[in-house]
C-alpha cells in the first residue's frame, strides 16, 4: 500500500503530514530514507519518523472550545461565520493552565475535529495534529461523545421522564436507523425531567435531534459536555483553551 497511507494506519501522522514528510525526506523504511511521494510498502516493513518530524509534530496544537449557538464548525456558510473565528487572544481563556503563548501559526491548518450543528453549544476539538483528528473521527473511533439533551414531546415541555413511554426510551438506546443504516447501541437517561443525557460512539450530521424525532421529540437545547476523557468543564461560551500535554482523550 501507500507508504503515506500506512503511516496514517499506524498512527504515525494523518496522510497530508506524512505525504509532507517523505518530501522532505524525514521517513525511513526499514533503514531507508524514502522520499518520493506515492511509494509503496508491505504491512511487515518497519517505518520510522526521524527526529525533524518529531519536534514539528510537537508545536503542532490542539484547541478545545467552548462552542455558542450561531456558529458553524468546519467552512463559513449561509452567511454564518466558522468556530475558528472565536480562536482569538481576546477570546482565550484565563483559566487555562497551558503556558502556551498564543500565535498565527496555530491557526495554520486547524481544523475541527467533529462537527457541532449551528444551533447546539458546548466542546469542539480543533486540532493541527492528524492523529488526534483520527482518534476523534475515524471511522473505527472508540471515543465516546456525551450530550445533554433538553426536549419537549409534543405539548409538553416539563416532567416529560413521567410522560415518555419506557419503549420509546429503549428505542433511543439501540434500534434506530438513520439512512438506512443501523445505529451504534448509545446509552441514553434522563437527567432530569426535561433533559435527557446521550453518551455516543458515533457522529452523523444531526444524529441526536434525527434520533429524538423518530420518537417523537423535539430537541430544544443541546450542549455536548466531554469528548473521551476531556469535559467541557467550566469553560465559558466563546472562549477557548489549549489541550494539555498530559490530557488525553
Amino acid at each position: 500500500m501507500r507508504l503515506s497511507k500506512r503511516m496514517s494506519e499506524l498512527g504515525l501522522c494523518s496522510r497530508r503530514e506524512a505525504d509532507e514528510w517523505i518530501e522532505k525526506g524525514w521517513v525511513l523504511v526499514d533503514g531507508e530514507r524514502v522520499d518520493t511521494l506515492g511509494a509503496k510498502v508491505h504491512v511487515g516493513q518497519h517505518i520510522e519518523i526521524v527526529a525533524n518530524a518529531r519536534a514539528a509534530q510537537a508545536k503542532q496544537v490542539t484547541i478545545l472550545l467552548h462552542k455558542p449557538v450561531g456558529y458553524v464548525s468546519g467552512q463559513a456558510e449561509d452567511g454564518y461565520q466558522p468556530a475558528i473565528t472565536l480562536i482569538t487572544p481576546a477570546n482565550h481563556w484565563e483559566g487555562d493552565r497551558s503556558d502556551v503563548q498564543f500565535s498565527a501559526s496555530h491557526l495554520r491548518q486547524l481544523a475541527p475535529a467533529g462537527r457541532l450543528d449551528i444551533d447546539s453549544t458546548g466542546l469542539l476539538v480543533l486540532t493541527q495534529d492528524g492523529r488526534v483528528a483520527k482518534q476523534l473521527i475515524g471511522i473505527h473511533s472508540p471515543i465516546e461523545k456525551e450530550y445533554l439533551v433538553r426536549v419537549a414531546y409534543g405539548e409538553r415541555t416539563t416532567d416529560i421522564d413521567q410522560h415518555f413511554p419506557p419503549e420509546l426510551l429503549a428505542k433511543l438506546r439501540h434500534g434506530l436507523s438513520l439512512d438506512d443504516v443501523p445505529l451504534r447501541p448509545a446509552k441514553v437517561s434522563w437527567q432530569n425531567g426535561e433533559q435527557l443525557r446521550f453518551v455516543l460512539r458515533e457522529g452523523k450530521k444531526r444524529q441526536i435531534r434525527r434520533m429524538c424525532e423518530l420518537v417523537g421529540l423535539n430537541v430544544v437545547g443541546l450542549r455536548r459536555i466531554r469528548m473521551g476523557r476531556i469535559p467541557l468543564g467550566s469553560l465559558p461560551p466563546g472562549q477557548w483553551r489549549y489541550l494539555l500535554p498530559e490530557e488525553e482523550f
